[in-house]
């Protein structure tokens, strides 16, 4: 069985949304649970009082398709705030740290936008969070037709759990889908891509055999 690693880890989850990425995480937080692991667990945007405050911002229906730069600085400052107030103090009390979502949702969601090219979002990350970077990355890959259809299910429009995000054009999540895809070409040692098209069960079966490699057996 594989040692626990002899340093903290910084874990981030991504993919477009519908992926599977929300319901794969809620599994490996217990999974690290179950082996003793000593971890925090965030999200972007939010993660703190504060961020939670922006997430309702950002997610809520009402404001529509915001300016792009907008959407960003919303989305940055909460990643200031959850850097400042709980990753990097984590990460320094010897815990590891599992995010749903970082820079890389930023580069790929409004990084496709006109109005924020990814040359402006990575300098506004350089100001933000001096380029910090996951030690890994697990991408729940899927194509964005089916993505967009579990997205907007029958079940998750009863239980009110469409977002903004959640009705945006089928060409701009394959957009979307693109520049992940990019992302782990150039950062291929970071990246854990996961084929989430199957049924949930082989999904898992992905995400478990990565983390065992991750964090090895029981801590």
């Amino acid at each position: 069985m594989q040692s626990p690693p002899a340093k903290p880890l910084f874990v981030t989850f991504e993919g477009i949304d519908g992926s599977g990425k929300s319901t794969h995480l809620s599994r490996a937080v217990e999974w690290l649970e179950s082996r003793g692991h000593r971890f925090r667990f965030t999200k972007e945007p939010g993660g703190t009082d504060l961020g939670n405050a922006i997430r309702a911002v950002f997610l809520d229906p009402q404001w529509g398709k915001m300016d792009g730069r907008v959407e960003a600085m919303l989305v940055f400052g909460s990643r200031r705030q959850n850097l400042v107030e709980l990753i990097e103090p984590a990460l320094a009390a010897g815990e590891h740290v599992i995010c749903d979502r970082f820079t890389d949702s930023s580069l790929a969601y409004q990084g496709v936008r006109d109005e924020t090219p990814p040359e402006w979002i990575a300098e506004l990350d350089e100001l933000v969070t001096g380029g910090k970077r996951p030690d890994h990355t697990l991408l729940f890959d899927l194509d964005p037709a089916t993505a967009v259809t579990r997205g907007r299910s029958t079940k998750r429009q009863e239980a009110g759990d469409v977002d903004r995000l959640d009705v945006l054009e089928m060409e701009f999540y394959q957009r979307v889908r693109a520049t992940y895809h990019g992302l782990v070409e150039r950062e291929p040692d970071r990246f854990h891509v996961i084929d989430s098209g199957g049924e949930k069960e082989a999904t898992w079966q992905q995400v478990e055999a990565i983390l065992e490699k991750l964090f090895g057996g029981p801590a």
